[in-house]
């Protein structure tokens, strides 16, 4: 079992089936999403998702895939930040 996760903090368009894109990328490279928090932004056209995966050597690949989803604003890891930062953001 991994010791270490990380957090990935995304910026996403907030329509129905953004959540099953990004979940369907983790899924078709049998990467493991530990734990998922979603809701939205601003007006509500866009939404916060915190993602956090154990350490693996396909995070990098994962985190450039994320990138090019067209439903996908912003795409950051956060490192050495506590959850309650985390679901501050939210």
């Amino acid at each position: 079992m991994c010791k270490h996760n990380f957090v990935i903090d995304l910026l996403v368009r907030n329509h129905a089936g953004v959540m099953s894109q990004i979940t369907g990328l983790f899924s078709r490279r049998n990467f493991n999403l530990e734990g998922i928090v979603c809701g939205p932004v601003g007006d509500g056209g866009q939404s916060r998702m915190i993602l956090t995966v154990a350490e693996d050597s396909k995070l990098e690949q994962i985190m450039l895939q994320l990138e090019k989803l067209y439903d996908v604003l912003e795409v950051k890891q956060v490192e050495d930040l506590q959850l309650i930062e985390v679901f501050n953001r939210l």
